[in-house]
């Protein structure tokens, strides 16, 4: 089913979520496809005029790095103290050309940008917390105080940052759309014959997240 939905500015806002290089073909944990959203996203900042973004920004030591861990590969899973975490390329490192957000990303709208994942020992996937699920990284306040109500999330990757951002941003009382064909996805292999992306979207469909395409939206 087909889903259209107008903008009310004074409620709605896009998020662009790692919409980083790094992310990217090219680059040091690429998302297949993942250059593909810019052009749909740039639309998108024509449609919704309000816009806040996000960066990985990790010191190049971080803790979720798999070059921190002797004898462990990329894309393991270890226990960390607040939890399961997944070993990654080291990536987005802090200061880095392949850390900013994409160069062809029309930058005017987005009124505020939020760095993530920056303290070395805790992980950070969603915009609204750190991976210890408590630690916030301000965004809600900035928010709320602007009386922003419905969240519009695009980027990188679908099954990791974005959903982790869905999933606390309905948790925290906000109306979610997820604009699929400005999002991909990294696919790792979760239970037998399932992938991250489809335990993302089903625990986003139960949270009563809507799932949309930038088509829909006028």
């Amino acid at each position: 089913m087909e889903i259209s939905m107008r903008i009310d500015i004074a409620h709605d806002i896009l998020g662009l979520v790692d919409v980083q290089p790094t992310f990217m073909p090219g680059g040091e944990l690429p998302v297949a496809g993942g250059d593909g959203i810019v052009p749909v996203v740039n639309r998108l900042l024509t449609t919704l005029p309000r816009a806040f973004a996000t960066q990985d920004w990790h010191p190049a030591d971080h803790v979720s790095f798999a070059s921190q861990h002797r004898g462990r590969a990329p894309f393991e899973m270890i226990e960390l103290s607040y939890g399961p975490q997944v070993l990654w390329p080291d990536h987005a490192i802090a200061g880095s050309g392949n850390a900013a957000i994409h160069r062809d990303i029309d930058q005017g709208p987005i009124e505020v940008i939020i760095r993530k994942g920056c303290d070395r020992e805790l992980d950070s996937y969603s915009t609204f917390f750190e991976n210890d699920r408590r630690t916030p990284t301000g965004l809600d306040g900035w928010l709320r105080q602007r009386g922003l109500s419905r969240l519009f999330l695009c980027g990188l990757a679908t099954d990791f940052c974005v959903a982790w951002s869905a999933e606390d941003a309905v948790r925290l009382g906000y109306e979610v759309f997820l604009i699929e064909d400005a999002c991909r996805g990294i696919g790792l292999p979760a239970a037998p014959g399932r992938t991250t992306m489809d335990d993302a979207r089903q625990r986003l469909l139960g949270l009563g997240v809507t799932f949309i395409n930038s088509d829909g939206i006028a």
